[in-house]
């Protein structure tokens, strides 16, 4: 019997996770994610290696969009097998798809309408990839899992989730598999958190497994310290408002937002900070910040004991919801004072734009990054230093401050990822590379190889491997 990987997706680069693993028959696709990346973003369109109808199952390791966005697109195209996640992934993916479906419709017609206004035509920018009644039809084939229980999706492999401690929900895949006489193991590592990092409990140690994918977003660098963090937080937000500005902050629904609120929170309680006007401007992280209410079991100590005292973050004193779009432009009429946290973390889309053009040419303000920005990406021409950026079409002059805070992520960094690993009590057969730049997954690689001697390997898109 020969299992067999192959890498569509996040294979030195970060978005699109989808691996292709077939063993004993089936087809077994772990994380079905949408590219980001704007050089890799026509790869959404492109046909699968094997088509979805003949796909047995998904496995999702949690709920951010470069992990679960293609969903849709794959129903669309004829899969109907049965998606396992945890409780808490399938809230939030539900949340986050009907949000990316609703974008790309919207995207899709005003690029219709400046195209044809411009006389010119895309590959496919006029068509949405897929629509809300498209995503509607995923949610059907969702089976939920809880940690430590284990599922047999078909004969001779069963399949255990467990916390990676990244996101709320987030898993690490571990797969058992029948090979001849012996049991073997491969692990999905999936996003892997931080230990000692707020509101979550700290990634699950998986003490043996054959074969490991490992993440790599930040295989070539070491995080700051948390405390640093906070610290680094209070004092751009005092400065900021000391010169009469605003804080623009491009946040990711799913924990970022609910992180910096975290941070926030604990800022003013240290009587660090007096208290800010905070508008959290995404009815998607409004939406996903009440599952975090409905799943406090998931909280590590600290977070449960702010909530024994009536000190949540999720409700601190001064913190508007703007759900509706009226309630979103009333935003734009607060000039100085005020923390607005809006989607995409990378800019890519939504509500962060319209608040960009407001404040990005006032030198007073400040647009503070808390997250990973991803090449190609408006987020990521800013912390790169760009002295114009182009926002719904018109050019802007960047005359804001830019910063941003390093150690916010909710990836482990290579130190991290090394002790995670290290910490298995076997030697695994083969260890790849995954979900991480170029460059900072072939760093990871080299690192690895020469900190373990292991089997180390970085695949190329599409590449498909024997486990032997």
């Amino acid at each position: 019997m020969t299992a067999t990987l192959q890498f569509l997706g996040a294979a030195k680069n970060v978005t699109g996770s989808r691996h292709l693993f077939k063993v004993n028959g089936l087809n077994l696709l772990v994380d079905c994610g949408l590219y980001q990346e704007r050089q890799f973003r026509d790869r959404n369109w492109d046909k699968l290696p094997v088509a979805p109808s003949e796909i047995d199952a998904v496995f999702l390791t949690h709920a951010h969009l470069d992990h679960c966005g293609y969903l849709p697109k794959l129903v669309k195209d004829g899969f109907n097998g049965r998606v396992y996640c945890t409780p808490a992934t399938a809230e939030i993916v539900r949340i986050i798809l009907l949000d990316s479906a609703k974008i790309q419709e919207e995207d899709a017609a005003k690029k219709l309408k400046r195209h044809e206004r411009e006389g010119r035509k895309g590959p496919h920018p006029e068509v949405p990839l897929y629509t809300i009644e498209d995503a509607e039809k995923t949610f059907p084939l969702f089976e939920t899992v809880r940690y430590r229980q284990e599922i047999r999706p078909g004969a001779g492999i069963k399949v255990l989730f467990h916390d990676a401690g990244h996101v709320l929900g987030s898993s690490i895949i571990k797969m058992v598999f029948q090979d001849e006489d012996e049991e073997r193991a491969i692990l999905f590592s999936g996003d892997i958190g931080r230990n000692d990092h707020p509101i979550l409990q700290d990634p699950t140690v998986c003490e043996k497994a054959d074969y490991v994918l490992i993440e790599s977003t930040y295989g070539d660098r070491e995080h700051e310290p948390t405390q640093d963090i906070k610290d680094k937080i209070g004092e751009v937000l005092r400065r900021t408002f000391e010169a009469g500005g605003n804080v623009v902050v491009p946040s990711f629904a799913l924990e970022r937002s609910q992180e910096l609120l975290y941070y926030i929170n604990e800022l003013v309680n240290e009587g660090k900070l007096d208290r800010p006007k905070v508008f959290l401007d995404s009815p998607m992280a409004s939406k996903i910040t009440d599952v975090f209410k409905n799943h406090p079991e998931l909280f590590d100590d600290e977070m449960s004991e702010y909530i024994e005292m009536n000190r949540s973050p999720f409700t601190l004193p001064g913190l508007e919801m703007a759900g509706s779009a009226e309630e979103s432009k009333k935003i734009n009429d607060i000039n100085s004072g005020a923390v607005i946290i809006a989607g995409s973390g990378m800019c890519t889309g939504g509500r962060i734009k319209h608040h960009l053009i407001n404040n990005i040419e006032r030198p007073e303000c400040t647009v503070m990054f808390v997250g990973y920005q991803a090449e190609g990406t408006l987020g990521r021409l800013l912390v790169d230093g760009a002295k114009k950026a182009r926002i719904l079409g018109s050019m802007f002059p960047v005359n804001a401050a830019i910063e941003r805070i390093h150690g916010f992520s909710a990836h482990a960094d290579k130190n991290e990822l090394l002790e995670w690993l290290t910490q298995m009590k076997t030697t695994p057969r083969h260890v790849f590379v995954v979900h991480g730049e170029h460059d900072a997954a072939e760093k990871f690689g080299h690192f690895l190889t020469e900190k373990t001697q292991w089997r180390v390997t970085v695949p190329e898109y599409l590449q498909k491997i024997d486990l032997d």
